[in-house]
């Protein structure tokens, strides 16, 4: 139980930590994160601010902060809104209603096998019956037993359309929860757990394959000079031109600035070019902050790549090629290093 003290205190900090106003909305969004810290959001907190980013407004609206009345953020007028929850928040409602899913299927398998077991009995009992004593009665009973019959099918029937239904529901929302985890939410690529299945998939196929590791030089003074929510839009679109860059090959953001990349079926000679053509593309455009207009100036990442071997463990190749990348830091920055 954390101390009433030094819940205002470690409040008070988070929001000093990440420039954040001590309005209503921030405070109650913290105190949120500090009362549950093993919850949905400050898991997806957690993961946001990995590498050292910082929360912004637009974050914790997005992240389904409650906003309460209270003073704005910017000079506009705050409005009360419903906001969306946040992508683990939906990924643990999509578990749950799995798994009441599943519950109910299992239910009326049950209740199905039940029924079978039932008139097999019956129709047992009836048939010995008759064999013993070949009666009008005992015929009449079959008569009955088989009209009782005709309705535990049909009851059978739609009990198995309804089975079959969620069924279908259950694979559509397992597919759903399956995409969901291995997709980034910032940038819409893919994420760490996604990258980590290519990887052991890639190690299947006898086909050379590289990993790239790229990293978006000096993107804390972005984020100290135009905010957390500018950052965020940069990492997006840097994302995005490395996916249009690398169509075919699977491009991840790793976490906080830093993109993984894994090239299948291509020499480390092409991944390398390929790699440095996609830096080029970004060294070359001029980014703006979109409300004002105001020049970002020139954003540049490196890159390390690497041939993975025979012999590699994902760890391995990935730690090869982050210490590429950090040699082509120390050689200047905005370059790919290779070996």
């Amino acid at each position: 139980m954390i101390e009433k003290e030094d819940l205002f205190d470690r409040i008070g900090q988070f929001l000093a930590d990440h420039r954040l106003s001590p309005d209503p909305a921030h405070y109650s969004f913290v105190h949120a994160l500090m009362t549950d810290p093993d919850g949905p959001t400050a898991r997806a907190v957690a993961s946001l601010t990995d590498g050292g980013v910082r929360l912004a407004h637009d974050d914790v609206i997005r992240l389904g902060g409650v906003v309460v009345n209270g003073p704005p953020v910017q000079s506009a007028p705050a409005p009360v809104r419903t906001f969306e929850p946040s992508p683990e928040a939906r990924s643990d409602a999509l578990v749950a209603a799995t798994q009441s899913q599943v519950e109910g299927f299992a239910e009326t398998v049950r209740v199905m096998h039940a029924v079978t077991q039932g008139f097999g009995r019956d129709l047992e009992e009836s048939a010995a019956a008759i064999t013993r004593q070949p009666t009008v009665a005992g015929l009449d009973q079959i008569a009955s037993l088989t009209g009782g019959m005709i309705a535990r099918i049909r009851d059978t029937e739609v009990r198995l359309a309804q089975a079959t239904a969620e069924a279908d529901a259950l694979r559509a929302k397992l597919a759903e929860a399956r995409e969901t985890a291995r997709r980034d939410p910032l940038t819409g690529l893919a994420n760490r757990l996604a990258f980590e299945e290519a990887f052991a998939a890639c190690r299947e196929v006898e086909e050379p394959c590289c990993i790239a590791v790229c990293d978006v030089d000096r993107f804390k003074l972005i984020n100290d000079r135009h905010g957390h929510h500018v950052g965020d839009r940069v990492l997006s679109v840097i994302g995005q031109m490395l996916a249009k860059a690398c169509t075919g090959h699977l491009v991840s953001r790793h976490g906080g600035e830093e993109f993984a990349i894994l090239l299948g079926g291509v020499s480390l000679t092409d991944a390398a070019a390929l790699l440095d053509s996609a830096r080029a593309d970004v060294a070359a455009r001029r980014f703006r902050v979109r409300d004002t207009e105001e020049g970002i100036g020139q954003v540049t990442f490196s890159a390390g790549v690497t041939a993975i071997r025979a012999d590699d463990s994902h760890e391995g190749a990935f730690v090869r090629a982050d210490q590429l990348l950090y040699t082509a830091k120390s050689q200047g920055r905005d370059q790919v290093c290779a070996a």
